[in-house]
């Protein structure tokens, strides 16, 4: 009987005891995978975001904290606002092209959405908007609204529609065409009527600007600094703090997970320590028939090799099914902003799977090394004396 076929055979021996054995690293990579899928998800996601913003920095106020600006992605309320004024002063900088924003997060239907009050005309240029539906804007202060394609579809709202917001009706002009940024779930009005509307007179959240020459960043920083008390932030910077956050969070997923792989990993070598307690009698004939050392040590680690390998396999797929299952889940509430546009399974290529079944494969093994080398080392007479 070749070695292959006396594997097989004792794999399926305990069907039971060979199905949990499986399920237990099956499991532990499944939760590995889809935390590493959802994790890949946040962070492409929030690179997205930033870069959906179209500025080289952003311009905040001076009080809130790095981590507070996280709500200019999640396009969310900050706590703190600036002077219209300083917006003016800002623009008459040379090389700078600056623009303001106004969010506010208020029930449309008695579901939150974000509005966010802009600059018509200058906020189109600056963002590359395209129209899929409808009319921009035409005047600076028309009492009218622009939606986002995936709002629109969401609430099956058309232009013409009716929007009630803070008491006020609201016709939808226009739909933008979708860019997979917040710009899609997010309600666009003039900034003028959003300023009267939510009482926020001569207010701004904060300003997105663009530089002539990149090169001279810094100089472009100083002279903002120079004229207004606000904080200077690049699009790097904010990711940056975001992305501190995100990465943490997923690290402690991770090692969450790594804690049911090495679990997992005491149960294959509990599998494959009563296998060998079970086996004496056949290790003793193999051993008396001049089966060799190298030869008993192989097979047990071809055996738990197979318990890796299927599986990796079976977390993988279960773990990328999982993940999809679960982005609708986390993108439900405020902290789901980040991940609405995201898609699990994209972050995954042939690789990164290869790899994951790898680490499952080199898991098994190591773990069955231990039982394998107990195994080899049985000499005839203590294997086939054993009662």
């Amino acid at each position: 009987m070749s070695i292959l076929k006396l594997v097989s055979k004792n794999l399926f021996r305990r069907k039971g005891r060979f199905i949990f054995t499986l399920l237990g690293i099956s499991v532990g990579m499944a939760a590995f995978v889809a935390l590493l899928s959802l994790g890949g998800s946040m962070r492409g996601e929030i690179k997205k975001q930033a870069e959906a913003l179209g500025a080289n920095f952003l311009i905040v106020p001076e009080n809130i904290c790095v981590y507070n600006q996280m709500a200019i992605l999640t396009g969310d309320t900050i706590s703190e606002s600036l002077r219209y004024d300083v917006f003016a002063r800002i623009a008459d900088l040379d090389g700078i092209t600056v623009i303001p924003h106004l969010t506010q997060r208020t029930a449309i239907n008695n579901i939150p959405r974000v509005i966010v009050g802009i600059l018509p005309e200058e906020t189109k240029s600056f963002r590359g908007w395209v129209i899929a539906e409808g009319e921009y804007f035409s005047a600076q202060d028309e009492e009218a609204v622009i939606i986002g394609a995936s709002l629109a579809e969401m609430q099956n709202l058309v232009t013409g529609d009716v929007l009630t917001v803070r008491g006020e009706d609201f016709i939808i002009k226009g739909i933008l065409g979708e860019n997979k940024s917040n710009d899609d779930m997010t309600v666009f009005i003039p900034l003028t009527v959003a300023q009267r509307i939510f009482d926020r007179e001569n207010e701004i959240s904060y300003m997105s600007a663009k530089v002539e020459n990149m090169a001279d960043m810094e100089r472009y920083e100083a002279a903002v600094l120079e004229v207004a008390s606000v904080q200077v932030a690049t699009d790097e910077q904010i990711l940056g703090a975001v992305m501190t956050i995100v990465n943490s969070v997923n690290i402690t997923l991770q090692l969450i997970a790594g804690v049911a792989l090495i679990a997992a990993a005491f149960g294959i070598v509990n599998t494959m320590m009563t296998a060998i307690y079970e086996r004496r009698r056949e290790i003793g004939i193999l051993r008396a028939i001049g089966g060799k050392t190298g030869e008993i040590f192989k097979i047990f680690i071809i055996e738990s090799g197979l318990y890796g390998l299927l599986g990796g396999v079976i977390g993988v797929a279960v773990g990328i099914a999982a993940s999809f299952a679960a982005a609708p889940v986390l993108t439900q509430g405020e902290a789901g902003e980040l991940l609405k546009g995201a898609s699990p399974g994209a972050n995954f290529d042939i690789v990164m799977l290869a790899a994951t079944i790898l680490l499952s494969l080199i898991i098994s093994v190591v773990s069955g090394l231990y039982p394998a080398w107990q195994a080899s080392k049985l000499t005839p007479v203590e294997a086939v004396s054993y009662e």
